[in-house]
């Protein structure tokens, strides 16, 4: 027999076979040691590469999701000062206002009672001057009365012309 084996009808060459079989295994082996180990690397690499993307791209939007709330919780807090500072405003501005109207009740107090002290003391000098110009006017009647023994009408007129001099005595003051 020959070195060919011949199987029922077909004809399978087993030297043949056996040949691409071990050529197969041999370039299986090639493809494992060159070109397998590079490709599993460069696969591994793009897997991780990926995996690393959507690590940052889960930090990115954690971080996002933690600066909106910080700028949330910033933007309530604004709110919340600028309501305070308004309310300090109005508070400032009430005590302002009842302070301005105590200092001028106060000062209006003040005022009405120099006036009436000035009321006062000036009806007293003017009766002071009363008393003093009836008090000349009697002792000059007296003093003519004295002199010269008059009649109702002289002393009547007497009277008459001592006030007339009083009042432009008080009129040249």
């Amino acid at each position: 027999m020959s070195s060919e084996f011949l199987l029922g009808a077909s004809g399978i060459l087993w030297g043949d076979t056996l040949f691409y079989l071990v050529l197969f295994i041999v370039l299986m082996a090639l493809i494992k040691h060159f070109a397998w180990g590079p490709v599993t690397s460069m696969m591994e690499k793009r897997a991780d590469k990926i995996a690393s993307d959507i690590d940052n791209a889960e930090q990115s939007r954690q971080k996002a999701e933690k600066l909106e709330n910080q700028r949330q919780a910033a933007l309530k807090d604004s709110h919340v000062e600028a309501s305070q500072i308004i309310e300090r405003a109005k508070s400032n501005g009430e005590q302002q206002k009842e302070t301005i109207v105590d200092n001028a009740n106060q000062e209006v107090a003040t005022l009405k009672e120099n006036a009436k002290q000035d009321i006062a003391r000036e009806r007293q000098n003017a009766l002071n001057s009363v008393k003093d110009d009836v008090a000349e006017l009697s002792l000059a009647i007296a003093s003519k009365v004295i002199v010269k023994n008059l009649k109702l009408e002289d002393q009547k007129e007497l009277i008459d012309s001592y006030i007339e001099g009083l009042g432009k005595q008080n009129e040249a003051k």
